[in-house]
Formats: structure tokens, C-alpha cells, sequence
């Protein structure tokens, strides 16, 4: 069956715009001097060599939706979120301390790996995070410089700014309420919710439609379904991957197992467990967060026995007939809806 993400040939049009903006990037970057060309391949490596692409494909179903017309131009204005969510993986992986990301060293691991190689001076880490630091934020320039490149028309580009803007605003706090969760220990449902929402769920999928919308020129109607369609079907992939952080294989995840345990995270799927665990082992769970030693398989067990497995996978499915009731009723074209249903279902039944 053929992935939603590949329908109207998306995924090779969004990575020939992709490489197409990276290759000029290069030529940029190595006139200043040679010794960017690392970075250039690097930031190459990160943006082409995977990822799911959804959120171009619910950006371009968006307006497909909303009765836009196809154009390469679009595509390439849709391709820009890729490079918004290269920033926000590379700044994420330093903050959580990854090694890996999709089966291959993090950004801030492989400087960290080629300061080594290269016998240079100082912390080799040091250098890998300060690495990371600016190659995440050269990739959320770069996502502004495609957008505005993208060969939209004037018009487009003033309807798409302000969805765009406030998009990369929502999932850059979201990621200090999950680093401030982290600190602070809350393991409250609401305060899992409320940093699912704005760190993933907005941005993975309500934003991308609103600026497929916003590029087509949409009647509020079609903003308003979308976002009761987007919303919470973002919510319930960002609950997907809080499952996956803990249960999944790594040979799916592409990440070491357990590995959101180990990062302390507060996500729906812990704050469901500490607000069901007897007293003994919600403090054993508490203390074990954040250890990078702890023990993953007795902190799964934990984690099933208290129920709060079978707690977010039922929450994930209320969310999605959520999702899908207001898919059902939106005043869009036909083609867009089935293709967009399909993209629901890859977004929340997925292993990696």
C-alpha cells in the first residue's frame, strides 16, 4: 500500500526542494570559508538522510484541501517545516544528551567525535554542544530563507507569515516547559498535556494545515476544522511517541531503548503511572527518572502493571475519533480528506 506521504509524488518533490536549498546553502557556506563545509554536510546529512516528512504532507494536504492549486512553489514553501524540525531535533537530542538519532550519531555527538579525531583543543563535548547550539539555530534561519524563497507570491507569503511565526514561537516554549517539567519533577496530567500540545502536537500537525490553508487562501471554516481536526490528532501522536520512547525496538526507533526514561521525561504516559502506582513504587519510579543507569525493563513493568499503558493507548483512541469526527465534517475537497485520514492513521499506528 502506498504511504499517504508519497501521494502526488510529495516526499521526492519535498526532498529535491530540500537538497535543491541545501546544495546553495553549501556554495554559501564554503565561500566564507572551507572549513564550513562540514557544517554545510552535516546539516545535509540530518535533513536528507530521513525522517517522515508528515508535516509537509499535512501542510500541502491542507491546502490541497482548501482547493489550492498544486505548484512547485508550494511544495517548496511546505518543505520549509522540514528544516524547522531538523532545529528543533538537533537543539532536543543536546538537551537530552542522545547519542543517536534515527541509528546515527547526534549532531552534537558527531562534532564531539570529529573534535576527538582531530586531536583539537579544549572538551571535545564542550565543542559538540556548541556545535549543536548553532547548527540548530542556522537550520530555523534556513526554515525562514526557504519559506520566503519559495517562489510564493507575495500575497501567499502574507498570509502564511504570521501561521509560520507563531508555529516555530509554540514549539520552541513548548520545549522549555518540557525541560522546566523536567526540573521542577510535576508529574501532573495537566502539565503533560499542555507540553505534548506545544511541544509536538500544534506544530506536527494543527500549524502545518493552517499554513496550507494560509497559503490557499482559506475561509475561516476551513482554519476552524482544521484545527479541530489537527489539534488533537497531534496530541495523540505525540502520546504514540511518548510510548515509543519507553516500549519501542530500537531497531525501529532508531534510539537506544528506554531512552526517555533515562531522560527524565514527564509525558503523559509517566504522569498516568504516578497517578495510579502505590506509594512504594511511585517513589521508585520517581527516584529511578532521569538515572542513566536505571533498570528499563522494571520500569516498563512498572509502568504496564500501574495501567497507564492501556491509559494513553485509550487516550490516543478518544483523541483520534476526536480527530476524525471533525475531519468527517470539514467543508474541504474529497481527495484531501481521504489522503488526510490516512496520514491520521500513519501518524498514530506507527513503530518508529
Amino acid at each position: 500500500m502506498t504511504s499517504p506521504v508519497e501521494l502526488a509524488g510529495l516526499r521526492p518533490r519535498v526532498d529535491k526542494a530540500l537538497a535543491a536549498f541545501l546544495a546553495e546553502q553549501r556554495t554559501r557556506l564554503t565561500a566564507i570559508d572551507p572549513a564550513l563545509a562540514e557544517v554545510s554536510e552535516a546539516l545535509e546529512d540530518f535533513v536528507l538522510g530521513g525522517g517522515k516528512r508528515l508535516r509537509p504532507a499535512f501542510a500541502y494536504w491542507g491546502f490541497r484541501g482548501a482547493h489550492g492549486t498544486d505548484s512547485d512553489a508550494v511544495v517548496a514553501a511546505v518543505a520549509a517545516l522540514e528544516l524547522v524540525q531538523a532545529s528543533a531535533l538537533i537543539h532536543d537530542d543536546l538537551m537530552d544528551r542522545s547519542d543517536t538519532r534515527r541509528g546515527i550519531p547526534s549532531i552534537h555527538r558527531r562534532f564531539e567525535q570529529r573534535h576527538r579525531e582531530a586531536s583539537w583543543r579544549g572538551a571535545p563535548a564542550s565543542f559538540g554542544e556548541s556545535a549543536a547550539v548553532l547548527l540548530g539555530d542556522l537550520a530555523l534561519v534556513w526554515s525562514d530563507e526557504l519559506l520566503h524563497v519559495s517562489g510564493l507570491g507575495p500575497a501567499e507569503l502574507s498570509r502564511a507569515r504570521p501561521v509560520f511565526d507563531e508555529m516555530r514561537t509554540e514549539v520552541t516554549v513548548g520545549q522549555y516547559l518540557d525541560v522546566l517539567t523536567q526540573a521542577t519533577g510535576d508529574t501532573s496530567l495537566e502539565r503533560a498535556g499542555k507540553v505534548a500540545r506545544f511541544k509536538a502536537a500544534k506544530y506536527t500537525v494543527e500549524r502545518p494545515l493552517l499554513l496550507g490553508a494560509a497559503i490557499a487562501g482559506a475561509p475561516a471554516e476551513v482554519a476552524n476544522s482544521y484545527t479541530g481536526f489537527g489539534l488533537p490528532l497531534g496530541e495523540a501522536f505525540q502520546l504514540r511517541d511518548d510510548i515509543l520512547g519507553v516500549f519501542g525496538d530500537p531497531s525501529q526507533t532508531g534510539k537506544p531503548a528506554g531512552d526517555d526514561l533515562r531522560e527524565g521525561k514527564r509525558t503523559y504516559l509517566i504522569a498516568a503511572a504516578f497517578g495510579s502506582l502505590a506509594e512504594d513504587d511511585r517513589a521508585e519510579l520517581d527516584a529511578s527518572l532521569g538515572d542513566p543507569n536505571l533498570n528499563v525493563e522494571r520500569l516498563r513493568a512498572l509502568i504496564r502493571d500501574s495501567g497507564a499503558l492501556t491509559a494513553t493507548e485509550h487516550r490516543i483512541d478518544e483523541l483520534m475519533s476526536a480527530s476524525l469526527a471533525a475531519l468527517e465534517a470539514a467543508p474541504i475537497d474529497e481527495e484531501a480528506r481521504t489522503v488526510l485520514h490516512a496520514l491520521a492513521d500513519a501518524a498514530t499506528r506507527r513503530t518508529v
